[in-house]
């Protein structure tokens, strides 16, 4: 067997072991290392002329033929519309695999060595060119919806089922700790009229296995709130996302409906608070400065007892 045909078996047979995943992170590293010396020695295997970039750069559109195709297929087998084009978009890019296909060419002389440099200019320049839409792909599916939204099939997947808040009026954006915190104490206060949402599946279901509501939702999508049920009591959003753009984006999203109840954000710098404000947010919470005047106070209220 091949060195490296042996390798790739050898890591279907550990990928079972219970330190595999502790492995492939150890591991990460030397792949990046290995993945940029095989770059560079594509990039020293030619010479770079013009006539090698023009072709490149006339080759970078067909990539737009291929987005169409995964978008089509994706919208085929149920996905969203919104799925379909963030999965699309993410993928419109020509892999690195392709490179490696046209090195092995070379390398057995079925392909002249100007044929890399000229797949490897329009790898690269379709990386370019994939960065910006990905940046704005929300803003090309909101701008856009209606458009997108023909290519969606009627029927849908589990996953994409009606949400029931069961009556909620306060909902909780992002559960990690600050929001798992915040779902407790409103619970606490409140009673059963609390539901947490978030993106994360896995993180959903552990919550839900301790006897939390939460459900399973991005509150970024421009989806999101067709899949809640129309007459929902929700009066309260608490956004508690990761960063600053997320809760950005779910705030957008709050515009477009008109939401009329009230929003309060987390915040992790003085610059976000006052951002999240005129995004439309009635309260903001600095995560960093409220946690230390409550340990503040913890501390006077242990030395008082």
């Amino acid at each position: 067997m091949k060195d490296d045909l042996g390798a790739l078996v050898m890591g279907v047979l550990i990928s079972t072991h219970p330190k595999s995943k502790e492995m492939a992170k150890s591991m990460l590293g030397f792949k990046d290392l290995f993945l940029l010396g095989f770059f560079l020695a594509i990039g020293m295997s030619g010479q770079l002329s013009l006539e090698a970039l023009i072709i490149g750069g006339l080759l970078v559109p067909f990539v737009f033929a291929k987005s169409a195709l995964f978008f089509a297929l994706m919208t085929r087998f149920k996905l969203r519309a919104r799925t379909s084009l963030l999965a699309t978009l993410s993928l419109t890019n020509y892999s690195e695999f392709g490179l490696i296909v046209a090195a092995i060419g070379v390398t057995n002389g079925w392909l002249d060595s100007e044929w890399l440099v000229v797949i490897a200019i329009a790898l690269s320049l379709s990386y370019v060119l994939a960065a910006p839409l990905n940046s704005i792909d929300n803003k090309i599916y909101g701008q856009f919806r209606s458009f997108w939204m023909r290519f969606q099939r009627k029927e849908r997947l589990p996953d994409d089922m009606l949400l029931d808040t069961l009556g909620a009026t306060i909902a909780i954006f992002g559960m990690g700790r600050v929001g798992s915190g915040a779902y407790d104490k409103m619970r606490a206060l409140h009673g059963e009229t609390v539901v947490g949402i978030d993106f994360d599946a896995e993180l959903t279901k552990r919550h839900q296995s301790v006897g939390r509501n939460v459900l399973h939702g991005d509150p970024s999508d421009a989806d999101f709130w067709d899949k809640i049920e129309q007459d929902h009591s929700i009066e309260l959003v608490m956004l508690a996302l990761p960063n600053l753009a997320a809760n950005l984006d779910a705030l957008e999203q709050l515009r477009e409906i008109s939401f009329p109840g009230r929003i309060a954000a987390t915040a992790r710098y003085p610059d976000d608070e006052e951002e999240l404000r005129q995004s439309g947010a009635t309260a903001v919470f600095n995560i960093y400065t409220e946690a230390g005047a409550g340990f503040a106070d913890h501390v006077e209220v242990q030395n008082q007892v």
